[in-house]
């Protein structure tokens, strides 16, 4: 029996490899576990024991319990899992179901070469809904490179016919996707090409396990890695993502302050540990290809429990984020989307990990690609629709950005909420409602891309969408929402659809189009759209009330005082409004963009282009004026309704905030590892550096204006010339010690220095 539990380490551990045999039928020269450093493979035992199993099992309950996890993810792998028999199979997949339940919900996983594959398999499989995913490098002669049996026959044929068999209907619920390991030997797009046709749900593209001692081929190119994904990526965002790609998913994931879904990027801590067939507790696999003994921990099932394996030194070290990677990845401006790269391929002798990843530069030109050609969620563009601006940061550094940039600003929004969205689908499991809302997005996307487009962009999607990454085992995501999307979508897209819902108020809102009101509603129902109606049903007297719009000129917002992810903002919204209030934002709001158009018509073509939503914030109780923007909400601007050219101000001040978030994330502009503070005009406690650079980039639109405000003179003139120094001295001082200071990227110089040239076209 296992010994007593320490108390718990500070960071739970959610993913567990579980090693049920020790053995494979392939002869891969690229493997792991047999053709690397780390031998120990001959020393364990061939094929897991029922007791180690059923200790394992234990552990991994028991620490879920302890620590309060909603679920745990256990992944039957090998050598070959399928080697086991199926009676062996079920044995095992029976005793971790009914022992680790109680305490969490078990996810189960395996990774095969899927050469012994067939029904008798697959029906246990199914039996425990086991995910499965496939080893497979491309076509026939990509796949025979290396994946080989000891004879050398190829092993391509078994592993299509598995694939085949996992597509069939009964089994398609069982089918994980592919894992690829690159050889740039082979054409991307033809190793692409061959895994569509496979239909995988997703794809993990895998570079080739080296070391600063042992490093990859390169054929005498210098970035031969991101050059072949590189290719992949523009074909595969060129046909409109039809299958998933992990790797480009957790690059545009982390480009947006997300988390990562890969192991090979990312800063986020480590989250899995190994049980070897003997029951040795190890790190990941992949360290074997550094040094003999690379993953072990000298702990067992037997004698240790989760929590003392958490706290072996080399497990806390991944654990440390960016405090964990060398400083020379500290001090890189890409250091939140690559993380270091996979922490096994940072070896070198002497240093041990604290080392860049061999494939460092490969890393940073294929972040590069990515940002510079932002991947959507099922339809695609053409490179000529979203050319990136040559432009970018001058445009957007002099405090204005034309409609170009501001629409290019727009599409990798755009584009970074649909990969949000994708995320959160990518873990529904088995949540019946919020599967069939995905289908129903994913066939309005192929059949109407742009109503989707429309929905997606719709500020409080994304709000949504990173709440509900940021809940992923918290058992609290709002899937609700999901299907709200799902019908908004099936609306603007003049379809009919159904779906089922779980009603826990008696509004449902439509993200951007409006709230259907449902007396008497509660609990499970079914909605349905059919010739442009909304129908909920078992529901009478329901109201349908439209997101209100606000016109001016050649503009048109929304007034947006529902959607329930709107409350992201500094201060509270205004949750109903009346006939009357609305006309009176009306009113206002013409008169607020007849006043940018005098005062900033600069700014005209970027907020036409960019600004969708106004969001009515509660009045300050001594009549202060209100706004605020949110990160993750670009195109809405939150405000107390105000005079209409303080209105105008706060819109103007806002919409800046916005359109820098959307620059920071596409664009390092600042060491994210920077700890120091500034101290600015406008607020009395010191600001880290990215409050500093928003403030000032805010502030300088705000000081133009105010100076337009004071050379066309009027009754208002010495009121303006007050504003306008006070927030010209703000900037100035805020721009001298963001350039003086070493937190700035070059790419963030360069923004500072356009700042400033700004300002000085209105220096008094």
């Amino acid at each position: 029996m296992p010994a007593a539990n320490p108390a718990p380490s500070s960071f739970p551990l959610s993913q567990f490899v579980l090693k049920v045999h020790g053995r494979c039928d392939l002869a891969c020269d690229h493997c792991y576990v047999y053709e690397h450093a780390d031998q120990s493979w001959r020393l364990k035992d061939i094929a897991i024991s029922d007791e180690t199993v059923a200790v394992a099992a234990e552990r991994i309950a028991a620490h879920a319990k302890r620590h309060g996890l909603q679920a745990v993810r256990v992944v039957l792998h090998g050598g070959e899992p399928l080697l086991l028999s199926p009676a062996r199979l079920r044995a095992i997949l029976g005793c971790l179901r009914s022992a680790i339940e109680p305490s969490a919900k078990l996810r189960l996983y395996m990774q095969t070469n899927a050469v012994r594959l067939n029904e008798s398999y697959a029906d246990v499989l199914l039996d425990y809904q086991v995910r499965i995913g496939v080893s497979l490098d491309g076509d026939r002669l990509a796949n025979d490179r290396h994946r080989r049996f000891a004879n050398g026959g190829s092993s391509y044929d078994k592993v299509v016919a598995a694939l085949a068999l996992l597509r069939r209907p009964a089994y398609a619920s069982l089918y994980a996707g592919i894992l690829c390991t690159i050889d740039i030997r082979n054409d991307p797009v033809a190793v692409y090409e061959s895994l569509l046709e496979q239909r995988p749900p997703r794809v993990d593209f895998l570079l080739p396990h080296a070391t600063w001692d042992s490093p990859p081929p390169r054929y005498d190119a210098r970035t031969p890695y991101a050059d072949w994904l590189g290719k992949i990526y523009l074909r595969w965002r060129q046909d409109g993502q039809p299958m998933r790609v992990r790797l480009f998913e957790s690059l545009l994931s982390t480009a947006a302050g997300g988390p990562t879904g890969s192991e090979q990027i990312g800063i986020g801590p480590a989250d899995i540990l190994v049980i070897e067939t003997d029951g040795s507790w190890e790190q990941a696999d992949s360290l074997k290809t550094a040094f003999d003994g690379g993953p072990e921990t000298g702990m067992s099932v037997y004698q240790h429990s989760v929590d003392e394996v958490a706290a072996h030194p080399e497990v806390t070290r991944r654990q440390l984020g960016l405090a964990g990677l060398s400083k020379q990845c500290q001090e890189c401006p890409l250091v939140r989307q690559c993380g270091g790269g996979l922490y096994a391929h940072r070896y070198r002798s002497g240093s041990g990990f604290d080392n860049p990843s061999v494939y460092c530069d490969d890393l940073k030109e294929l972040v590069r690609v990515v940002n510079t050609n932002v991947a959507v969620l099922t339809h695609g563009m053409t490179e000529a629709e979203t050319p990136v601006p040559g432009d970018l940061i001058s445009q957007v550094g002099s405090g204005l950005g034309d409609a170009d940039v501001l629409k290019f600003l727009c599409g990798t929004q755009l584009d970074i909420t649909r990969a949000l969205v994708r995320g959160v689908a990518d873990d529904l499991g088995s949540h019946e409602m919020a599967n069939e809302a995905w289908l129903l997005l994913q066939e309005a996307d192929r059949l109407a891309p742009h109503a989707t487009d429309e929905v997606l962009a719709h500020p409080y999607v994304r709000a949504w969408a990173v709440k509900a990454l940021q809940q992923k085992d918290s058992g609290q995501r709002d899937f609700g929402y999901l299907s709200a999307i799902a019908l908004a979508v099936a609306l603007r897209a003049g379809m009919d659809a159904e779906l089922a819902l779980a009603i826990t108020s008696e509004r449902l809102y439509l993200p951007g189009l409006g709230t259907a009101l449902l007396p008497g509603a509660s609990g499970p129902s079914r909605a349905s759209v059919e010739n442009g109606r909304l129908t909920v049903r078992g529901v009478t007297g329901d109201r349908w009330l439209p997101v209100a719009s606000l016109q001016a000129g050649d503009i048109e917002v929304s007034l947006d005082n529902a959607d329930p992810y709107r409350d992201c903002h500094k201060w509270p919204p205004v949750n109903d409004l009346s006939p009357s209030e609305v006309d009176n934002w009306r009113q206002t709001f013409a008169q607020a963009w007849e006043s940018i158009g005098t005062d900033a018509p600069e700014q005209l073509p970027g907020l036409r282009a960019g600004l969708r939503t106004l969001v009515p914030l509660q009045a300050d109780p001594d009549g202060l004026m209100r706004a605020s923007t949110a990160r993750h909400a670009f195109g809405a601007v939150a405000a107390a309704l105000a005079d209409p050219d303080a209105l105008a101000v706060m819109i103007v001040h806002e919409f800046q905030h916005g359109k820098l978030g959307a620059l920071l994330d596409l664009v390092d502009l600042f060491d994210p590892a920077a700890k120091q503070l500034f101290s600015v005009g406008w607020r009395p406690d010191p600001r880290p550096v990215e409050g500093a650079l928003q403030g000032t980039y805010a502030h300088l639109a705000v000081a133009r204006m105010w100076h337009t405000r004071a050379v066309r003179g009027g009754p208002q003139q010495e009121r303006a010339t007050i504003g306008f120094k006070q927030y010209y001295h703000w900037t100035e001082d805020a721009l001298l010690s963001l350039r003086d200071s070493s937190v700035l990227t070059p790419a963030g110089q360069e923004l500072v220095g356009h700042m400033a040239a700004s300002l000085a076209l209105v220096a008094p």
